[in-house]
C-alpha cells in the first residue's frame, strides 16, 4: 500500500442533486392546444371551429371583428348565418356533405357586408379537423382579387374608342335577356336595332384614323342619348354596344312592340343627321339601320343577328341612310333565292332542266314558222321554276354559260327531229334566249358552230334573242360575235325591244335580223272586252314596223292575247305573232301536231 489514502470520488462521480418531473403525455398535448388556441386566436384570417350540427364551437377574434361582434358571442351560432351559405341549394347541400363527413373540402365565394358598411368579397373554405367530430371554417379576404378581375374584366367587354360594351358583352347580354325574357314582369319580346355608318371609310380613307375614331366616340354618345331618352323604355336601360368596326347596336329588351323599335330607329337617324363638329373637322353622317322586334321564346342570339345583319343589308341595298323593318316574306324569298343559287350549277348536271316551246306565228298566215324555246327547272323542292326565278341568279353566278349552252344543244336537238319528223313540210326555227355574259365568258361562236355541226341543224333556223340593251350597246367582243354569228347565217333578233335605248341609229349598223316588240305596247291594242285602245302605242307600233322593214327587218309581236289585237297587228304588217292567243309554252310533242295542219285560228 502506498502512504496515500483513498479519499472521496471527484465531482464526476458525485451523488447526482435535485432534477426536473418528467413531463406527462397528457400535459404535452395540453400544452400544443394551448400553442395551436392562441395562434388561432392571433391569427389574421377569420376561422371558427365548428361542430357536425353546424353550430360554432369557437371563433378567432378576426371572425369576430368581420361579423361586428366579440369571439364569445359567436358560440352557439349557426356558422352558415354568418357567412351567407344557405343563400342557395347547391352551396348549402356542399356544406351539409363536409358536415357529414361525405366530404372531403367545400370551397365557395361569398360577397359580405363589413360591419363599417364597406362591401368584401371573400372566400370561404370548409375542412374537417383532425379529431373528427369538428370541422375549420375559414374565410380569405379577396376583395382586391375581385377588384382586379372586375377592372379587367371591363376592358375585355368595352371598346376602348367608344367606351361602349363590345361584342363580347353585347351576346352575353342578348343571351341573358333571351333566357330570363319570360320571367315576371317581363313582356317576353326583344328588339335589335343593327346599324352601320354609310361612307365611314371614306373618312377614315381622307381625314385618318384619329378623326375616324373621334367620330365613332361621338356617335356613341349620340345613340346612348337615344336609348336614354326612349319614353317606350320598360324596366333598365337599353344596351348601346359597338360591335366592330363601324357597326353598332342597340338592343332592347322588353320591347313594348314593333312601334318602339320604329321610333327609336327614327330618333337614331334624325341624331347622326346632325353635323358633327370634331376638333375643326365638321362632318355629317348617315346610317343604315336593321330593325328586328319578335318574341323571345323560340330566339337564339345567332339566328337574332342573321334575321338583323339581313335587314341591315337591305336598309343598304334599298339606298341606305334609312331602316328597314325585318320583313318574314321578304326574308322567305331571299331565302328560296339562296336555295336555288346553291344547287343550279348541280341542277345542270343532273339534268333538272326542261325545255316547252311557244310558237311563233305567222300574222298573215296563222302558220307555225318557229318556236322560242323557254327553259323550265323541274325544282325537287319547289317544283316547275320559271325562267325568271333562277335566270338572273345563272347570270349573276356564271352558271348561264354551263346552262345556256344545255339550252341551246337541246333545242337545235329538237329542231332537228322535228325536220326529221315531218320531211315533207316547211322545217321551223328555234328561238334561243342568250345572256350577254355567254358573250363575254364563253366563246358563243365555237358553242353554237359546234353544236350546228353536232345537230345538223341548218344555220338559218337557229334565232339567237338578246335584250335591247345588251344589242344596243355591243361594241367590240360582242359586236364581233354578233357578226360572226351572222355570217354563219344564225338569225339575231332583238328581244323586248322598245324598253331600253332604243337608239335607232344602231339598227342599221348591227347584223339584226328580226325585232321582237315589248308586249307592253301590243297590251295597248285592246278593242275587245270594252277596253279602248291606247293611240300612242299604235303610232309608235305603226312607225317602228315601217323602219324596220325600210332597214329589211322582220318584226314579231310578243304577247298577243286577243283576237283584236292579232287584227290590228297584221293591218300594220307586223310578220310574225307570238302570245297566248295562238298557244302558251307546250312540250315538244304538242308542236310536233302543229307542223303540217292547217293554220292556226287567229
Amino acid at each position: 500500500m502506498s502512504g496515500i489514502s483513498e479519499g472521496p470520488r471527484s465531482a464526476a462521480v458525485a451523488a447526482p442533486g435535485p432534477t426536473t418531473p418528467p413531463v406527462t403525455e397528457r400535459e404535452a398535448l395540453g400544452s400544443v392546444q394551448r400553442d395551436y388556441r392562441a395562434a388561432f386566436n392571433a391569427a389574421r384570417f377569420p376561422m371558427a371551429v365548428v361542430d357536425r350540427r353546424g353550430t360554432v364551437v369557437t371563433a378567432n377574434d378576426a371572425l369576430a371583428e368581420l361579423v361586428g361582434t366579440d369571439s364569445a358571442a359567436l358560440r352557439e351560432r349557426a356558422a352558415a348565418d354568418l357567412v351567407d351559405l344557405a343563400s342557395d341549394d347547391r352551396t348549402w347541400y356542399a356544406y351539409q356533405e363536409v358536415l357529414r363527413g361525405r366530404r372531403t373540402r367545400f370551397r365557395c365565394t361569398r360577397r359580405l357586408k363589413h360591419p363599417d358598411g364597406r362591401a368584401l368579397w371573400a372566400e370561404v373554405t370548409v375542412a374537417p379537423l383532425p379529431d373528427g367530430g369538428t370541422v375549420l371554417l375559414s374565410l380569405t379576404d379577396i376583395s382586391e382579387r375581385r377588384e382586379l378581375q372586375a377592372r379587367l374584366r371591363h376592358l375585355q367587354m368595352h371598346d376602348p374608342v367608344t367606351r361602349l360594351p363590345n361584342r363580347t358583352l353585347f351576346f352575353e347580354r342578348l343571351s341573358t335577356a333571351l333566357e330570363s325574357s319570360y320571367d315576371h314582369g317581363r313582356t317576353g319580346r326583344i328588339g335589335l336595332c343593327y346599324l352601320d355608318l354609310d361612307g365611314f371609310k371614306a373618312v377614315n380613307d381622307t381625314l385618318g384614323h384619329r378623326v375616324g375614331d373621334r367620330l365613332l366616340a361621338a356617335v356613341a354618345g349620340r345613340l346612348t342619348e337615344c336609348a336614354d331618352d326612349d319614353p317606350h323604355r320598360h324596366g333598365g336601360s337599353h344596351l348601346v354596344a359597338r360591335l366592330g368596326g363601324d357597326e353598332f347596336a342597340i338592343l332592347v329588351e322588353d320591347s313594348a312592340g314593333t312601334e318602339q323599335l320604329a321610333d327609336l330607329a327614327r330618333a337614331v337617324l334624325a341624331a347622326l343627321q346632325r353635323p358633327f363638329d370634331l376638333a375643326g373637322q365638321r362632318l355629317s353622317v348617315s346610317a343604315s339601320i336593321g330593325v328586328v322586334e319578335r318574341t323571345a321564346d323560340g330566339t337564339t342570339p345567332t339566328g337574332l343577328m342573321q334575321v338583323a345583319d339581313t335587314t341591315l343589308y337591305w336598309a343598304k341595298a334599298d339606298g341606305k341612310a334609312r331602316w328597314t323593318l325585318f320583313d318574314p316574306e321578304r326574308n322567305a324569298h331571299r331565302m328560296t333565292r339562296q336555295a336555288l343559287s346553291s344547287t343550279l350549277r348541280p341542277a345542270v348536271e343532273r339534268e333538272e332542266f326542261v325545255l316547252q316551246y311557244q310558237p311563233l306565228v305567222g300574222m298573215a298566215d296563222g302558220v307555225v314558222q318557229g318556236v322560242e324555246a323557254l327553259v323550265r327547272w323541274n325544282h325537287p323542292q319547289f317544283g316547275i321554276l320559271a325562267p325568271n326565278r333562277f335566270i338572273g341568279i345563272a347570270e349573276e353566278d356564271g352558271s348561264i354559260v354551263q346552262l345556256g349552252r344545255w339550252v341551246l344543244r337541246t333545242a337545235c336537238l329538237q329542231a332537228r327531229q322535228w325536220h326529221r319528223d315531218h320531211p315533207a313540210d316547211r322545217p321551223l326555227f328555234v328561238s334561243v334566249n342568250v345572256a350577254v355574259r355567254q358573250v363575254w365568258d364563253s366563246d358563243l361562236v365555237a358553242d353554237v358552230a359546234s353544236i350546228l355541226a353536232e345537230t345538223g341543224l341548218a344555220p338559218h333556223l337557229l334565232q339567237l334573242e338578246l335584250t335591247e340593251s345588251a344589242v344596243m350597246g355591243s361594241a367590240g367582243r360582242p359586236l364581233q360575235a354578233l357578226q360572226a354569228l351572222s355570217d354563219m347565217g344564225v338569225r339575231i333578233a332583238i328581244d323586248d325591244f322598245g324598253t331600253g335605248y332604243s337608239n335607232l341609229a344602231y339598227l342599221s349598223r348591227l347584223p339584226v335580223s328580226v325585232l321582237k316588240l315589248d308586249g307592253s305596247f301590243v297590251r295597248g291594242f285592246r278593242y275587245d272586252e270594252g277596253v279602248h285602245p291606247n293611240p300612242a302605242d299604235e303610232t309608235i307600233v305603226e312607225t317602228l314596223v315601217h323602219l324596220a322593214h325600210r332597214l329589211g327587218l322582220t318584226v314579231t309581236a310578243e304577247c298577243v292575247e286577243t283576237a283584236g289585237q292579232a287584227a290590228r297587228l297584221r293591218r300594220i304588217g307586223c310578220d310574225t305573232g307570238q302570245g297566248w292567243l295562238y298557244s302558251r309554252a307546250v312540250a315538244p310533242e304538242r308542236i310536233a301536231e302543229m307542223i303540217g295542219v292547217s293554220p292556226l285560228k287567229v
